[in-house]
């Protein structure tokens, strides 16, 4: 009969929730505490909200430590002091320094989605639907000082379908890799489960995503906007512009296709009815089928245009003076 595994979990994101469900739930770990990163003031009154794994590890009367940096000498004496077995890393936002790579007896794994060495980095999810990605999936590796460069314990792929998009993709690599988790930790402690070094090629950075990247150029062909306006849901969005009277215009992109046209000026809206709003792009066109205006709600194209008249002809685009 083995004692249960003390654990210290390090997670921020909503990705991590279900890693760390999955912890809470095992009898074979014992949850010590629960490191976040500090709340931070959100909306437009800026009031400060827990991250999604304080408040689940608040629900679950779990400890929670929230330092500013995880490298401050003071929390690493606290986290010596939890005595973990083992940490489990899932989607923090901070590099954990030698100094607590070292402390537990098991080291540290992280939870990433990906297959590592591909889409190294901070967002993974976007970038595998942004470069087109056949497959992807979620990797569990033993941390070093490196940015996801540790030795890689165990992996499990999904594809990533055409009805992908960052949502769905983040809640099956979030479920996938808490499975994976909890499969891998016991046969790794009992020294069954080596972990070995990724390999040398086929390594990329998925770096973070910025508001500019949501920006569409219809240059580009419809394809690639396509993965586009999937990859930036919720945020930043995929959008571009229309000019009016007083100002440009932002619309916000929520769903689209792309399909085959006869060559016409990138930008230019093609049609506009009940079938969406189709607009040409550097190779084939982009049809819309969910549009949100700035300020306004997210509709279905059809509902979009009864309200704000877009016509054939039109130009949108990010190469407007704006």
């Amino acid at each position: 009969m083995y004692s249960p595994l003390r654990v210290l979990f390090f997670g921020t994101a909503k990705l991590a929730c279900p890693t760390l469900a999955a912890i809470l739930r095992d009898p074979a770990f014992t949850l010590v505490a629960v490191v976040t990163q500090p709340d931070r003031p959100q909306g437009r009154e800026l009031k400060l909200k827990p991250s999604p794994v304080k408040t689940l590890a608040l629900q679950s009367g779990i400890a929670v430590f929230q330092p500013g940096q995880c490298r401050d000498p003071a929390f690493v004496d606290q986290v010596r002091a939890a005595q973990p077995d083992l940490i489990v890393v899932a989607a923090y936002g901070q590099i954990l320094p030698p100094a607590l790579l070292d402390l537990p007896k098991h080291g540290c794994l992280n939870v990433h989605a990906s297959l590592l060495p591909r889409h190294r980095g901070a967002a993974p999810i976007q970038w595998a639907i942004l470069q087109g990605d056949a497959e992807t999936g979620v990797t569990i590796m033993r941390m070093d000082p490196g940015l996801d460069t540790g030795d890689i314990l165990s992996q499990r792929a999904t594809p990533v379908c055409d009805a992908d998009d960052a949502p769905t993709l983040h809640d099956r690599l979030a479920a996938m890799g808490a499975a994976l988790l909890i499969e891998s930790v016991p046969d790794y402690v009992a020294g069954r489960l080596k972990p070995r070094p990724q390999p040398a090629e086929g390594v990329t950075h998925a770096r973070k995503i910025t508001k500019g990247d949501g920006r569409l150029d219809w240059n580009q062909p419809a394809t690639v906007l396509w993965r586009r306006v999937r990859a930036f849901v919720p945020w930043p969005g995929a959008y571009t512009f229309v000019i009016c009277e007083r100002r440009p215009l932002l619309l916000k992109l929520w769903c689209a296709s792309a399909e085959p046209a006869a060559p016409s000026a990138p930008g230019t809206v093609i049609s506009a009815d009940h079938a969406g709003l189709l607009i040409a792009c550097g190779e084939g066109a982009l049809r819309v089928f969910e549009i949100q205006r700035e300020g306004g709600r997210r509709l279905p194209a059809s509902e979009f245009l009864a309200g704000n008249p877009l016509h054939p002809g039109m130009k949108l685009g990010s190469h407007l003076n704006i």
